[in-house]
């Protein structure tokens, strides 16, 4: 046993921690596909296998661009008490009011959707089918992260409340034990959004407000839970991993009252809802029902660096699990 603990150790310092993980963004870009109305569907669907292999892009893009951290996240709590009526909701107002410097630094993800927005409407007005592609699938990955509590906060993996660990908990370990078989995500159809800005605000203050459920149950949990029932050590790909056991995720999961499910439904919602909302104001263009392979040579060298990078470097600015 004394052989075996320094391995685990190590996996368990090097392990790196993906928000909503790598499989939830691909299954909330895939299941927002089928909540298109057809004349997008016809295009969407043929490509789905785009938009979730590439739904992970912007956390790949950490590895090669120290800005991109911000894209994903904001430490609301740092500007006041709920509801933050004293952070402006137009970028530029925020600009005035608090320095660049600190609005990159406490995160900027409600402001950076709108920007991906106009990018993606403009792809669909132009009918540029790999713009397209890439621009929903990378949007749909800073909506999903907009609907997690611990995304809008600056204890962001407990860090402050000595519950390390709790951020990837939530958003990737629950999930991938209880999504396949116990959730549900048939939520309807997408819907146009009229007011983007106050959708995604709407969305942020939703996480924000649960962030302390989401911290305070855990803990509660953890002080009464027997200690040697907490975690469970899991081979993932030949490796001993110490992971959260499933008996103690499960009874955070009933804790929550489910909120992780209902978080990740309206993810889906949402990231359907900004496609068919870019799409609408682009004028409704007639898409290529065929499945698109005209990525340029530049982008096919970012996919292939973001990849390297993501395999072999490091993480650059901050990480869910800092």
């Amino acid at each position: 046993m004394k052989t075996l603990l320094p391995l685990v150790t190590l996996l368990l310092t090097s392990s790196r921690v993906y928000c909503w993980g790598f499989y939830m963004h691909e299954k909330i870009n895939y299941h927002a596909v089928f909540l298109l109305p057809p004349p997008m569907m016809l295009f969407f669907k043929p490509n789905i296998g785009f938009l979730t292999g590439h739904a992970v892009d912007p956390d790949k893009r950490r590895y090669i661009l120290a800005s991109e951290g911000a894209r994903h996240y904001l430490d609301i709590d740092r500007y006041g008490k709920y509801p933050f009526a004293g952070l402006p909701r137009r970028y530029s107002d925020a600009l005035e009011k608090y320095s660049a410097d600190t609005i990159q630094a406490y995160g900027i993800v409600p402001w950076w959707i709108q920007i991906m927005l106009g990018r993606l409407t403009r792809a669909f007005r132009e009918k540029n089918s790999a713009m397209i592609l890439k621009y929903a699938a990378e949007i749909g990955h800073y909506i999903a992260d907009a609907h997690v509590p611990l995304h809008v906060c600056s204890n962001h993996n407990g860090q402050m409340s000595h519950q390390e660990g709790i951020h990837a908990f939530w958003e990737s370990r629950v999930p991938e034990l209880f999504a396949e078989q116990d959730w549900d995500f048939f939520v309807g159809k997408a819907e146009y959004i009229p007011d983007p800005s106050k959708y995604i605000w709407d969305r942020i203050l939703e996480s924000a407000a649960a962030s302390d459920t989401v911290l305070s149950l855990e803990k509660k949990l953890s002080e009464k839970f027997p200690a040697d029932q907490k975690y469970a050590f899991e081979d993932r790909q030949g490796k001993l991993v110490k992971q959260y056991s499933r008996v103690y995720s499960q009874n955070y999961e009933n804790s929550l009252n489910h909120m992780i499910e209902r978080r990740m439904r309206q993810s889906i919602l949402s990231v359907a809802s900004f496609w068919y909302t870019a799409w609408i104001n682009a004028g409704q263009p007639v898409l290529d029902a065929q499945p698109s392979d005209s990525l340029s040579s530049e982008d096919q060298k970012e996919f292939e660096r973001l990849n390297l990078s993501w395999k072999n470097g490091s993480l650059k600015g901050r990480s869910c699990n800092d």
